[in-house]
């Protein structure tokens, strides 16, 4: 594994309307900490019920997970308290950044928080561009990534939805989708 000094970080960002952005993040979290990069994971929507992931996280000592949103807030009822709730986490994620404790920083589902205009994608992107230390790689996900966002990212991936079992009636299920 390369020394920090000689590595080149790279940002990624998961996006699209088909399921798996978040859960091929996990791979890639789970990835880095096998490799014994120490890796911070903030989840800026989900909310604090328990999935799967995380319960497999906890099984690893270099990995520090942070659930934080409000839960799922696309019918949102307050939207003053999300923006205040994501503005909340960005500043949490920045500092969690800029700590230099972590190789991997994956922020999952802070592009919702972007596409409903709770933080300004150009803020991130800026961040990204100018304080998010050479080495650090970094991962975003979520539907509707800005424009900012996927031009500051080196990879960028789109998951396109063709079907889901949710479209036949069908729920989430316990460790395939959480």
């Amino acid at each position: 594994m390369k020394t920090r000094e000689r590595r080149q970080g790279i940002t990624l960002v998961h996006t699209g309307t088909g399921k798996g952005k978040s859960s091929g993040a996990f791979g890639v979290v789970f990835r880095a900490a096998g490799w014994g990069l120490k890796v911070c994971v903030i989840q800026f929507i989900k909310g604090k019920w328990k999935t799967g992931e995380q319960i497999a996280a906890e099984k690893f000592d270099n990995i520090e997970w942070h659930t934080m949103g409000d839960g799922f807030t696309w019918d949102t009822k307050n939207p003053a308290q999300d923006i205040k709730t994501s503005h909340e986490i960005w500043d949490f994620s920045r500092q969690k950044i800029l700590s230099k404790k972590f190789d991997l920083v994956l922020l999952d589902e802070i592009n919702y928080c972007s596409g409903y205009g709770w933080i300004s994608g150009e803020e991130i992107a800026e961040f990204i561009k100018t304080q998010k230390p050479k080495w650090l790689h970094l991962l975003l996900t979520g539907r509707d990534a800005p424009q900012a966002i996927i031009d500051a990212a080196n990879t960028v991936t789109e998951m396109t939805k063709i079907k889901h079992a949710f479209d036949e009636g069908i729920l989430a299920a316990q460790g395939v989708e959480f």
